[in-house]
């Protein structure tokens, strides 16, 4: 008998790679989103092309801030595995909406788990909340694993450390196979454009073909832990696999500045750059024009930085035996193609 899943923010880039993987695993697919007047299904549009997989994918419709849709979406599915990928997750964006982010981020998760619990499913039902670095904050160790404590800095990161706990402690109360999957940046051509890595792409391109003028970013110097979405989502599913519940840091242990990020993308596209000045005042000059290309601006600072984070994803390489599979270079190239490919121009 197939097995089914239900994952909430299918439309997110995590959604979408996640319901390709679990398509092609044999699953009966079942994907929320939020109901809203704007059509943004692009990134699963694909699946209804599909004729392998579309009579295996139902979009459906729920709230993470309604626990009575949540309720009801749970029973109709009666899912074997749920996926609770939806998230206000921008970070900047939680200190304008910290309330909101807290509602969605912290409390949705709560909701999903007590649904399982008031439908008698804690047996039934095998629950993955995604979690992330963003929650070791302005941790000071020189990598994170599954016991380095919390010192999140953004509202973001304090919502996803309650919903982290708050799983942890539904899977002890009441002994539903719930596990945190710890995420650190994991990047995609799919990538909401809002993301640094997209915006950098994205800029280079337009400014390479003339269409814009300037790149305008934040800190140059904070350190991540980069991967790709399509490694990461494999991850998730095989926490669900295991032979028990447990929390699993997921990540590929290698660590770039937004700089570095900026140096290979504007080398694969020819771009010749230079930096000149410190702090606030870097910039990046095309050496060919001599034109400065990119700048930093107050704006684009976090109120609070988190500057190093490193993943130690051992115990996911020995328990799970998973492991990162696409480099830093080869996600790039992804980005780049992408962007190039949905814009029908050439470099």
């Amino acid at each position: 008998m197939k097995k089914k899943a239900l994952i909430f923010g299918v439309t997110g880039q995590d959604g979408a790679y996640l319901s390709k993987f679990l398509l092609k695993k044999k699953y009966d697919v079942y994907g929320v989103k939020r109901r809203s007047s704007i059509i943004n299904t692009q990134r699963i549009d694909d699946i209804y092309k599909d004729i392998n997989y579309k009579s295996n994918f139902t979009l459906l419709y729920g709230d993470l801030t309604d626990a009575s849709s949540i309720l009801n979406l749970i029973k109709k599915v009666s899912p074997d595995e749920i996926y609770n990928l939806a998230a206000q997750s921008h970070v900047k964006v939680s200190f304008e909406v910290p309330e909101y982010s807290a509602d969605v981020n912290g409390l949705g998760t709560l909701r999903i788990l007590e649904a399982i619990r008031s439908l008698n499913l804690e047996r039934k039902v095998k629950f993955y909340q995604a979690g992330t670095s963003e929650m070791f904050g302005s941790t000071k160790e020189k990598s994170q694993n599954e016991k380095t404590p919390f010192r999140p800095v953004s509202p973001y990161g304090v919502s996803k450390c309650f919903a982290h706990w708050i799983t942890k402690n539904y899977r002890d109360a009441y002994g539903i196979f719930a596990c945190n999957g710890i995420l650190f940046n994991h990047e995609s051509p799919i990538r909401g454009e809002t993301f640094v890595t997209k915006k950098i792409i994205q800029g280079l391109i337009k400014i390479k073909r003339g269409k814009q003028k300037k790149l305008f970013l934040g800190n140059l110097y904070s350190k991540r832990d980069w991967g790709h979405a399509r490694d990461y989502v494999e991850a998730m599913w095989k926490m669900l696999q295991y032979k028990k519940p447990e929390d699993f840091v997921i990540g590929t242990g290698k660590t770039y500045t937004i700089k570095d990020f900026i140096n290979r993308a504007a080398k694969k596209m020819n771009i010749n750059i230079k930096w000149r000045g410190k702090g606030i005042q870097e910039k990046a000059i095309n050496i060919d024009n001599k034109k400065v290309i990119i700048e930093c601006r107050k704006r684009y600072f976090r109120p609070l930085e988190v500057d190093y984070l490193k993943s130690n994803a051992l115990k996911a390489k020995k328990k799970l035996k998973w492991t990162p599979k696409i480099s830093i270079n080869h996600l790039i190239d992804e980005m780049i193609e992408h962007e190039q490919e949905n814009s029908n121009d050439q470099y």
